[in-house]
C-alpha cells in the first residue's frame, strides 16, 4: 500500500538549529472564544465585555491569552510531539500584542536543544515556538520540551543526535511585558471585574486557595484539543493507549493549565491577563473523571517601568488532582513531589493598580 501520509517526526530527526514552518494558520473566530467559555468556564471580564475592555483602551474584549497558547501551540504539535510520550515543561514564554476574533495565527520553532534518554527509546527534544498574527506581530513567544520516540530504538542507535541542553532563562524581565492597556483615570470597574482586591492588596508570600474544583470530562478534553489542532495520538487514540503506559488516554497538559486559570479567577478576579510564562512543570498526567483544584502563591509584585496604573503580579500556581487544597500539607517549594499535583506553573498577570 502506498502512502503520501506524514507519520512526524521522531528524536532521530531533529537536528539543533533546524526550523520548522507549522501548517496549516488559524483564522480565531467567535466560535472558537464561546467554545473556550464552554469548556473551562472562564469568567474574566476583560474576555467577555467589549464595553469592559474598551474601557482599558483595547478596541473591544480580546482572545483569553491562554486560547492564544494553546492556538499556538496546536499548530506546532504536528511537527514537534506527534510521536511525544509526554510534553515536560515550559520557559521564557511572552505573550505580545492582544489577538482578537479575525486574527490569523501562524506558528513557527526552532530547535534549540536535544538530549537522549538512557533508556535508548526516547529522547527530549527543546524547542523555541513563535506565534504571530496575519501583520507578523508577535502574539507568544515561548520555549518547551518534550519527551520523543525513537524511530529506532536502543542504547547503541547511532542515528541519535548529540545531546546539547540549552541554557533556559530562570524568568522573563519585567522589561519585556507586554502591557496593551491604557485606561482612562478611574475607569476600572471592580464591581464588573468581580472583585475589589487590585495590585496594591495582594503580598509576596500571599497564598490564596480558589477553593473550587471542576471535574475532567473525557468528551471535553477531547473537543478542547481537537479545537487547538492538536493532533497528538495520545490524546485520542484509545485504541492504542489501552495498550500503553496507562491503559487509557492522557488529558492535554495545556487542558489543566486552562482549568487552573479559569479557577484562579476565585482570589484573582483582577488579573487582566497572562504577560509571561516563566516556568511550568506537567508534574504528573490527568486523565477524565480527575477533579482539579487550584491554589496560588504571590511571587513577586512589580512595577511595569514608566506605569502606575498597572502592575505585575508573579504568581506561582500549584493544581492538584481528587485533593482540595485547603489541606495541601505545607505548599512548599516540594508540592511537586505530592502525586496529588498535575500542574506546578509560575507566571506572571497584569493587573489594574489603585
Amino acid at each position: 500500500m502506498t502512502t503520501k501520509t506524514r507519520p512526524g517526526n521522531f528524536f532521530e530527526d531533529f537536528r539543533v538549529g533546524q526550523k520548522l514552518v507549522h501548517a496549516p494558520a488559524r483564522t480565531v473566530t467567535t466560535g472558537d472564544v464561546a467554545m473556550y467559555t464552554a469548556l473551562f468556564g472562564s469568567r474574566f471580564a476583560l474576555n467577555s465585555s467589549d464595553p469592559f475592555a474598551q474601557r482599558l483602551g483595547l478596541p473591544r474584549a480580546p482572545v483569553d491569552s491562554l486560547l492564544v497558547f494553546h492556538l499556538v501551540f496546536g499548530r506546532t504539535v504536528a511537527d514537534i510531539s506527534l510521536n511525544a510520550i509526554a510534553n515536560l515543561g515550559y520557559a521564557g514564554g511572552v505573550f505580545g500584542v492582544p489577538v482578537y476574533p479575525g486574527d490569523t495565527l501562524a506558528s513557527d520553532s526552532q530547535v534549540i536543544g536535544l538530549k537522549p534518554n538512557k533508556d535508548g527509546r526516547t529522547g527530549v527534544v527543546y524547542v523555541r515556538t513563535t506565534g504571530a498574527n496575519q501583520h507578523g506581530q508577535a502574539v507568544l513567544d515561548y520555549v518547551r520540551w518534550v519527551m520523543v520516540r525513537k524511530r529506532d530504538p536502543g542504547l547503541d542507535s547511532t542515528a541519535a543526535p548529540e545531546a546539547r541542553v540549552p541554557e533556559l532563562p530562570e524568568a522573563v524581565p519585567v522589561s519585556e511585558l507586554h502591557c496593551p492597556y491604557a485606561p482612562a483615570a478611574g475607569a476600572y470597574d471592580t464591581s464588573r471585574a468581580g472583585s475589589e482586591f487590585l495590585w496594591d492588596d495582594y503580598a509576596v508570600g500571599e497564598r490564596i486557595d480558589h477553593v473550587d474544583g471542576m471535574t475532567i470530562e473525557e468528551a471535553e478534553h477531547m473537543l478542547a484539543t481537537r479545537l487547538y489542532q492538536n493532533t497528538a495520538r495520545v490524546h485520542f487514540n484509545q485504541h492504542v493507549e489501552r495498550e500503553g503506559r496507562f491503559g487509557k488516554r492522557i488529558v492535554y497538559g495545556g487542558h489543566v493549565i486552562s482549568l487552573a486559570r479559569a479557577l484562579s479567577f476565585n482570589g484573582l478576579a483582577n488579573a487582566l491577563n497572562v504577560a509571561a510564562i516563566h516556568a511550568g512543570r506537567h508534574s504528573a498526567p490527568s486523565f477524565a473523571g480527575d477533579t482539579i483544584y487550584a491554589w496560588s502563591e504571590v511571587r513577586a509584585r512589580d512595577a511595569l517601568p514608566g506605569r502606575g496604573d498597572i502592575g505585575a503580579l508573579r504568581v506561582r500556581t500549584v493544581a492538584t488532582k481528587d485533593r482540595p487544597c485547603h489541606d495541601f500539607p505545607g505548599r512548599d517549594a516540594t508540592a511537586t513531589a505530592d502525586p496529588s499535583v498535575v500542574l506546578d506553573l509560575d507566571y506572571t498577570v497584569l493587573m489594574p493598580r489603585r
